[in-house]
């Protein structure tokens, strides 16, 4: 069985994480499958929309350590970096639905999507400082635009776990949905924005994300500067501190 699932839907793309033995963490061969069913839905007209979400209560724990540690030439080609490239280049809308924990990239894919709906387990956090890395996705420049730099230097500097609540409070999410109806309202909403005119949402997409130039910048510097930091000695530190308590 996969561990990303799709189904296309009435115009909605919806991309499912299914690795529960290990939280939904997201491997290479994952962010590979990802970023191909993501390309593949931008080129089919009949997709309008993505939605993302976890299977098992669960959206995803992050990068799978050991998987990631294995790779950590972060060029062009590394699995992880296409994703992240991908996510900058879609010009369909993305929604997620979250449930339980949404780490690292978990919280950080979630500033590409345009609407973003939790369940009250949702569990966010931005753990890169505490394992001595910096953050990506272009996170180091989005979340302190959506949040502030007061709140966001917050977020990332101490790494600390926060809930739909705070993450609401904080206007990262839509809304909070009760567990039973959190795919389905969001599913709503994409069949909803999924019958929208297509040519109208992407334009205006696009309008409204019109710092396009510098957040690719911006995720190219990161990408450097966390090259460089998993290869240090307090990285590594780190590292196997995790590791020996998983």
């Amino acid at each position: 069985m996969s561990n990303i699932e799709v189904l296309d839907d009435a115009g909605v793309r919806i991309i499912c994480f299914n690795r529960p033995e290990k939280r939904n963490a997201l491997s290479l061969d994952m962010y590979q499958q990802l970023t191909e069913y993501l390309i593949e839905g931008e080129a089919n007209n009949d997709i309008k929309v993505f939605m993302l979400c976890g299977e098992n209560q669960c959206f995803t724990s992050g990068n799978d350590i050991r998987d990631f540690i294995s790779n950590g030439d972060l060029g062009p080609s590394h699995p992880a970096v296409r994703f992240l490239f991908c996510l900058l280049e879609l010009k369909k809308p993305m929604v997620a639905a979250v449930s339980g924990s949404a780490v690292g990239i978990g919280t950080t894919l979630l500033l590409h999507c345009d609407l973003i709906y939790a369940d009250p387990t949702a569990q966010f956090q931005l753990p890169f400082v505490n394992l001595a890395l910096v953050p990506e996705a272009g996170a180091s420049m989005l979340l302190p635009q959506l949040v502030g730099y007061p709140k966001a230097a917050e977020l990332l500097l101490l790494g600390e776990p926060f809930d739909a609540h705070t993450a609401h409070q904080l206007k990262l999410i839509n809304e909070i949905i009760t567990p039973d109806a959190l795919h389905s309202h969001t599913l709503s909403v994409a069949h909803k924005l999924a019958r929208q005119p297509a040519g109208a949402v992407q334009l205006t997409r696009q309008l409204m994300r019109s710092n396009r130039n510098r957040l690719q910048h911006q995720m190219y510097l990161e990408l450097e500067h966390f090259g460089s930091q998993l290869k240090s000695e307090e990285a590594r530190a780190r590292f196997s501190a995790f590791l020996n308590k998983t």
